[in-house]
């Protein structure tokens, strides 16, 4: 397969997520609970899916937005206690079966029954998307990976549909380069904020 082979099948899955009023549903919400009632995003997702949840979690923390990782595993070992009253989850899964993740749910609402869940998925069909306040349907792209297996494009979407959510929400409460610069202090980035900031 050549480079570009690959470049045009990532970049139109890209242009081929669904576009829904999910997403502004979405935002919503997470504005709802973080910005209105003081809680914070809880991002989890299990293998690849899982470190997309980690760049987004740090993203929207870096943005304004609270939010941390929850690995689904050590959630059944104690990490849990992290939930608090007006936390929203962000709960990540391709396939929508992904056991760790569905009974991450189970155990959430026993600690808080009304907690809401926004789920990003390539099964909008399955038991997890059910479980869900509002989905986000990646599309379900095949995987550019010549075995059709490795998660590759079904990640960069996540990534985009993970890069929507913090955008809107950011233009949604205002965000400016003098809140960036309170978050990001060190390197190039702390830099040009703080020099944008200064001009406006």
């Amino acid at each position: 397969m050549e480079i570009e082979d690959i470049l045009r099948h990532e970049a139109q899955a890209i242009l081929d997520i669904p576009k829904s009023n999910d997403f502004d549903k979405a935002v919503e919400l997470l504005h709802h609970y973080v910005h209105e009632c003081g809680g914070k995003i809880i991002m989890s997702g299990m293998g690849k899916a899982g470190q997309i949840a980690v760049n987004m979690s740090t993203t929207f923390s870096s943005t304004g937005s609270p939010s941390i990782f929850l690995h689904p595993a050590e959630a059944q070992h104690g990490d849990l206690g992290v939930m608090q009253k007006n936390d929203i989850m962000v709960l990540i899964s391709n396939s929508g079966k992904t056991r760790e993740i569905v009974e991450l749910i189970d155990l959430a609402r026993g600690l808080n029954p009304k907690v809401p869940i926004i789920v990003i998925t390539g099964n909008p069909d399955s038991q997890l998307a059910d479980e869900a306040d509002v989905v986000l349907s990646t599309g379900n792209p095949k995987e550019v990976c010549i075995l059709g297996l490795t998660p590759t494009t079904s990640t960069t979407v996540m990534t985009v549909i993970g890069d929507i959510l913090v955008v809107r929400l950011m233009q949604k409460i205002g965000f400016t380069n003098a809140e960036y610069a309170k978050r990001h202090h060190g390197g190039y980035l702390g830099h040009k904020s703080r020099s944008q900031a200064g001009k406006q």
